[in-house]
């Protein structure tokens, strides 16, 4: 019998020692180790491949000598997901999908799965029951003679059935609560959740069959589990959403396939997930051209334009330091558009209170939104409505100057569609496009007084 090790794991980031730290050195936090016991012995992998036999050996190539190949992708009837994952899903890949409890991450990739008819998909879930999983497919209304279901949580069962299935997609919901009997520990634990993941890139890689790993999540909104799961992977996708909304974002995190910037935007119903293909719509569906503190910003977000609201609400501090509140905007930025209105306009911000809010619930990073958010605290200063029909695209710099945003063609023929008749941009982006290819009334400015002069 081989000697039974045993580790200390930081519960944190998932660092290894020999020996109890109080100090992790890798994330600085005190506390979070915990000894786990490593028995693998003399035990074989869990998987040895649909064929017996040795793994080829490997050998050096030049790299010139590598023929490029066209990688032909799995197109899926979700264009979000599709969008998301730059493009399809790749044979092979293995992708990591985390979330906050409930948001729907279980009920989005059932639902891809029953989409797919002609694709053997396996569902294996480790969370729910085989009645449980049924009747939300029921709710969904979906059939599919090719989706199957597997409700195990050792790896090494897993492995026997797909041995015997071999399925061209699985899908594990979720990772957490998959183990090994390789490692004598519980599920969920930093060595399962390694080992288990290991297991599953092995299978992905050698028989080219692409895997969605369903993952929770911390408190925190990190990924549960060691920091290497989310290098192990191909792609890393984050659901997210404010539950008092019916709005689902599926967002990049890592793609080793494509972009990291790409969103996919959900609607949730009562039969699953219903793709929203055109969110600008609906972002400024509910909005009252007749107050004041609104504006509407020509967003970006990977290769999509968005259309979104920003309110703004500035009113007279009745405590000694004035409050600056936001949702969906970065509180920092907020404070430097402020100090500029202030310097470079002379408007007493200084004594008001300041509330900004994204229409919709979304948080957006893009700079592109300074503009708007500016001509909304303006509005709302002022206690002026902003010109209806009027939107806005240009990032604010220290001096006041509007500087010029990235694919200025598209947020202009966002704002077309829609129906605008005027969109604000900086006097750098007209090298970039041509007025006389668009109906919409183009307006370049320069400095932020200038736009002031304009709207009021």
């Amino acid at each position: 019998m081989s000697k039974v090790k045993t580790a200390f794991f930081c519960s944190n980031c998932g660092y290894e020692s020999i020996k109890w730290l109080g100090k992790c050195p890798s994330c600085n936090e005190w506390n979070t180790f915990v000894e786990e016991v490593l028995d693998k012995g003399t035990k074989e992998q869990s998987w040895q491949g649909y064929t017996k036999g040795g793994r080829k050996a490997a050998k050096a190539i030049a790299l010139q000598d590598v023929k490029a190949l066209q990688e032909v992708r799995l197109v899926t009837q979700d264009a979000e997901l599709n969008r998301v994952l730059g493009g399809g899903i790749v044979p092979g890949s293995i992708v990591l999908v985390g979330g906050e409890p409930g948001i729907g991450k279980s009920t989005l990739f059932l639902q891809h799965g029953l989409m797919m008819s002609g694709t053997r998909v396996l569902y294996i879930s480790g969370e729910e029951s085989e009645q449980q999983v049924k009747m939300r497919a029921d709710r969904l209304k979906m059939a599919n003679t090719d989706f199957y279901l597997l409700t195990e949580t050792s790896v090494q069962a897993i492995f026997e059935e797909i041995k015997k299935l071999q399925p061209q997609l699985v899908i594990v919901d979720s990772i957490q609560t998959i183990q090994s009997n390789l490692i004598d520990s519980s599920a969920g634990s930093i060595s399962q959740i390694r080992e288990c993941a290991a297991e599953f890139q092995r299978f992905a890689k050698e028989t080219n069959t692409p895997v969605f790993l369903i993952g929770h999540i911390t408190k925190d909104g990190s990924i549960a589990g060691p920091k290497i799961l989310e290098h192990m992977v191909d792609t890393v996708l984050q659901f997210e959403g404010d539950r008092h909304y019916a709005y689902r974002i599926l967002r990049t995190l890592k793609n080793r396939f494509g972009s990291t910037s790409e969103l996919g935007i959900y609607e949730m119903t009562g039969d699953g997930m219903k793709v929203v293909s055109n969110p600008s719509e609906i972002l400024i569906a509910q909005r009252d051209e007749q107050l004041s503190g609104s504006a509407i910003a020509a967003s970006l977000e990977g290769m999509r334009p968005l259309l979104i609201e920003v309110q703004a609400l500035v009113t007279q501090s009745v405590y000694g330091t004035p409050q600056r509140t936001v949702s969906g905007f970065d509180l920092r930025r907020l404070q430097l558009l402020l100090a500029v209105l202030e310097k470079r306009g002379g408007f007493q911000f200084g004594t008001k209170d300041v509330f900004v809010n994204i229409a919709g619930g979304l948080k957006i990073e893009d700079p592109s939104t300074d503009l708007a958010v500016i001509c909304a605290l303006l509005s709302s200063y002022e206690d002026v409505p902003l010109p209806p029909h009027v939107c806005f695209a240009g990032e604010v710099g220290l001096n006041g100057e509007i500087r010029a945003v990235n694919r200025i063609e598209q947020r202009i023929a966002e704002a077309e569609k829609l129906g605008f008749e005027k969109i604000i941009v900086s006097k750098y982006n007209k090298k970039s496009f041509d007025p006389k290819s668009f109906k919409i009334q183009v307006v370049a400015a320069g400095q932020v007084h200038e736009v002031y002069q304009l709207l009021f």
